[in-house]
């Protein structure tokens, strides 16, 4: 809706010449809202990587950007879908985030959405440490906020046809025009191809190759003297393989080829509009966020991951949601500037996660654990069977969620000292109606004249949960030519949640209790976890020591202090798996650097992160993890890139420029255990691009060496999996300026 009245509008004011722009008033559009400071130099730890950066290394998803920002990791897990993201030692591989996502300042409130092609983008910004009193819900960890290309900033046509191993194809097209200083459009599409790297041996095909196709549609308007309208309407559909896991034998320490029966897929067709109205008066920006996105995936997996007939699962997802945000900002620049604004959201969820039992899987985990354990005590010819060879747990979901918040940062300049206090006000609810069934028919003597009978079990009701917070934040910063340094506290929060993956365990209990004649009542409590909250405390410094501005470097250090955090565990005296439960506290304090320098035709930018981060409690079923390594998140993380622009005649080329860049990540432990790792390891990139006038063609590769490293590791029915990153890439690339 935001998009049809919008263009109505333009219509009916747009004129064919051109207005003069001095008549306009001194306003900077494209200017982030949430920050009374520097984009990357205030009392915060942020790193903002740039276009020319993001095209240059052949960046072409957030998850690239691991390690290149200090203490970030986004591995692959396998799909899109799994998108998590981990910065200083926490994070999370399923349910919530502790990492915001936010679009031309709009939040992304499914993190299924997170992983998605950058294309057409002006720069990325990843803040670290709790941002929760700006940004809200799921930034105890930080915040990503990506900004698109204006088409007010930039103007013209860019084409870009990419092609590498493995039929690894990219083709982005789009359009940037402004017929007058008042209004600008753009439009972007993009396609994607690939057959995929890894061999499902039992099927006898790649299982990770895919399509991915999106669309972009960009309208700013400056309709009369102090005001703006900026809408964007995103389209995007992904149908791709992935899951590639492959079993580990932990006696010899080697990985099978990947080899499962089910074929596992992925689809997403995702579509999000935001609506930006600005109102500049001479002191202060009033601000108007209107956002709404659709969401509408379905996940198939083999879920055993094995050429055996256990279970398959899916997952089927359709999402509304709304946000309004009113945001008021400060323009002068005097003692006292502020940003404040209240947010309010309603996301509305229908889910379904189906897991169908197959003929292995009933006789493994169903008949023989009943009949080992129950039926061979009774007398008589006595034996469970069911007359099903496959059957399904049916898991239907209707999940909305509702919160609203008020907030105020302000910061007050004392000569060179400046003094920076803001708090959040923030509630949420959410309420889970679930349903979860299935139909069985079974028979408990091995006589062929007892009839079957069926068991409808059945699971239903209703679970809520609500959290309010305050959220606060603490700096204090000192500023003088050429550095500044700060420390600061925030506090963070991430949302609470349903335990959705945990109700086919509870049927299961609940059948397996009536076939044996012991059903017992399970707790709906455990199928709620609550919010978990940090403070993130920080001392940093930023420098640029050179009185040319050449040299920029930062510093940070910082602790983290984490309670009721949500884990994955396995409680006692219940046989119902894995559940999500707010069962720990934990620590995590480490340092990040960062470096930045240019010299003539030279660019050099190099990080470092390490993280220290350890359990204070955890209990899982009968083990006791603390003082344990938090997994899944790396120790350190490295990076270095240098760019060259070989001097050549303007007969030859406009630009040759030569890019290397190393990534280096680990120790990564995989379990609360800490007994399997990944070894600290490095991959290195390279591109060569050539430009005259209008045309470009670049030659790049990705882990040229052919690194072998894992990204994932779960364990499952007794069996343990690896996902392994991708192997040698390389290709080239063709693009078009006009």
């Amino acid at each position: 809706m935001n998009i049809l009245i919008t263009i109505f509008a333009l219509l009916s004011t747009v004129v064919p010449e051109r207005v003069d722009s001095v008549m306009l008033p001194m306003i900077d559009i494209v200017a982030p809202l949430k920050t009374t400071g520097s984009d990357g130099k205030g009392a915060f730890s942020s790193t903002v990587v740039g276009r020319s950066a993001l095209e240059s290394r052949h960046i072409n998803g957030v998850k690239e950007l691991s390690a290149v920002v200090p203490n970030f990791y986004q591995p692959d897990y396998g799909a899109r879908m799994t998108s998590s993201m981990y910065v200083r030692g926490f994070g999370s591989r399923i349910d919530q985030p502790v990492v915001g996502m936010n679009i031309d300042e709009m939040p992304v409130l499914n993190k299924n959405s997170y992983d998605f092609e950058l294309f057409d983008i002006d720069r990325v910004q990843v803040l670290r440490g709790a941002q929760s009193a700006l940004y809200g819900r799921n930034t105890s960890g930080g915040a990503v906020n990506v900004y698109t290309l204006s088409p007010l900033t930039f103007q013209g046509k860019r084409l870009v046809l990419d092609y590498g191993n493995n039929n690894n194809l990219r083709l982005k097209a789009s359009h940037y025009a402004s017929p007058n200083s008042r209004f600008g459009w753009s439009v972007a599409l993009y396609y994607s191809h690939s057959d995929g790297y890894f061999m499902n041996r039992e099927l006898g095909e790649k299982c990770d190759g895919g399509d991915n196709l999106a669309m972009r549609l960009r309208l700013q308007w400056l309709p009369s003297q102090g005001w703006s309208v900026d809408n964007s309407l995103s389209i995007g559909y992904a149908d791709e393989g992935g899951w590639a896991y492959k079993s580990y034998d932990p006696e010899t320490g080697t990985l099978a080829p990947v080899a499962y029966n089910d074929a596992c897929t992925y689809r997403r067709f995702n579509v999000s509009d935001g609506l930006v109205v600005k109102r500049f008066f001479d002191n202060i920006t009033v601000s108007s966020l209107t956002g709404y996105s659709y969401l509408d995936d379905r996940m198939r997996i083999d879920n055993d991951f094995l050429p055996l007939e256990y279970f398959s699962m899916g997952q089927y997802q359709r999402e509304h949601s709304i946000t309004q945000e009113f945001v008021f900002k400060t323009r002068n620049e005097g003692a006292l500037n502020f940003v404040g604004g209240l947010f309010g959201f309603y996301k509305h969820t229908n889910l379904s996660a189906p897991v169908r039992f197959k003929q292995y899987g009933i006789n493994e985990l169903i008949l023989k654990n009943a009949n080992e354990n129950y039926y061979h005590l009774l007398s008589g010819e006595r034996e469970l069977s069911l007359l099903e060879d496959n059957f399904v747990i049916y898991d239907d979901f209707v999940i909305p969620a509702y919160g609203a918040a008020a907030y105020m940062q302000a910061k007050l300049e004392i000569g060179n000292l400046n003094v920076e206090a803001g708090i959040r006000a923030n509630y949420e609810r959410s309420t889970m109606d679930y349903d979860s069934r299935s139909l069985v028919h079974y028979k408990t003597h091995k006589s062929n004249t007892v009839p079957y009978v069926p068991l409808n079990t059945i699971y239903r009701g209703e679970n809520s949960v609500n959290a309010f917070e305050w959220l606060p934040s603490f700096s204090i910063a000192y500023k003088a030519d050429g550095w500044s340094a700060y420390v600061s506290a925030r506090k963070g929060v991430k949302a609470g949640g349903f335990n959705t993956q945990l109700f086919s365990d509870i049927l299961q209990t609940k059948m397996m209790g009536a076939l044996t004649g012991n059903e017992q009542q399970v707790d709906a409590a455990s199928t709620v976890y609550k919010p978990e909250t940090n403070w993130t405390y920080e001392l940093g410094t930023h420098l640029s020591p050179l009185a040319d501005g050449t040299l920029d470097l930062s510093a940070t250090l910082f602790y983290i202090d984490c309670r009721n955090q949500q884990l994955t565990v396995f409680p006692k005296g219940m046989s119902t798996g894995r559940t999500m439960s707010n069962a720990g506290k934990s620590y995590s304090y480490g340092v990040e650097t960062e470096l930045s320098y240019r010299a003539g035709n030279f660019r050099f930018n190099a990080s470092y992160g390490y993280t220290h981060a350890r359990f204070i409690e955890f209990i899982s079923g009968n083990n006791d993890y603390a003082g344990n390594t938090l997994p899944f998140a790396p120790r350190e993380t490295m990076s270095a890139n240098l760019a060259y622009r070989m001097p050549v005649s303007k007969e030859l080329a406009h630009r040759l420029l030569l890019c290397v860049g190393w990534n280096g990540v680990g120790r990564i432990y995989w379990n609360e255990e800490n007994s399997l790792s990944q070894a600290f390891y490095g991959t290195l990139q390279a591109s060569v691009l050539w430009e005259k006038r209008h045309f470009g063609v670049s030659v790049w590769g990705k882990n040229l060496l052919g690194r072998e490293y894992n990204t994932f590791y779960f364990r499952s029915i007794g069996n343990d999996f690896f996902a392994q990153g991708k192997p040698a890439q390389f290709g080239v690339s063709l693009h078009v300026n006009l």
